[in-house]
């Protein structure tokens, strides 16, 4: 797992995204022409143009901090069912000590 962790390239910085999504935007070359000049792949160009679309309310789709809020409320709900299941098998443990006869 480190090794792939370790392979995958940098991402590119928000103000350069937007760059290149404002020059595909104006429609004065071809897409893969775009991610050529700017060196990066026509389906990265694609992924950057649908995101920037989502952030700006006009296409359906979780923004940035939509999907930083799901993975925390994700992260607090695993914690509270990992609790969860700690007090009840406690519960089960105590409930049997405390049967009469043992």
């Amino acid at each position: 797992m480190q090794e792939r962790m370790s392979s995958m390239p940098k991402p590119y910085p928000k103000e350069f995204r937007d760059d290149v999504v404002a020059v595909a935007r104006k429609g004065e070359a071809p897409l893969n022409q775009i991610a050529r000049d700017f060196g990066i792949s026509e389906g990265c160009l694609h992924n950057w143009m649908k995101k920037a679309d989502v952030e700006a309310g006009a296409r359906p789709g979780l923004d940035d901090a939509d999907r930083k809020e799901l993975r925390e409320v994700k992260k607090r709900v695993r914690l509270l069912e990992q609790e969860n299941e700690v007090l009840r098998r406690a519960a089960a443990y105590l409930s049997q000590a405390n049967l009469p006869g043992k």
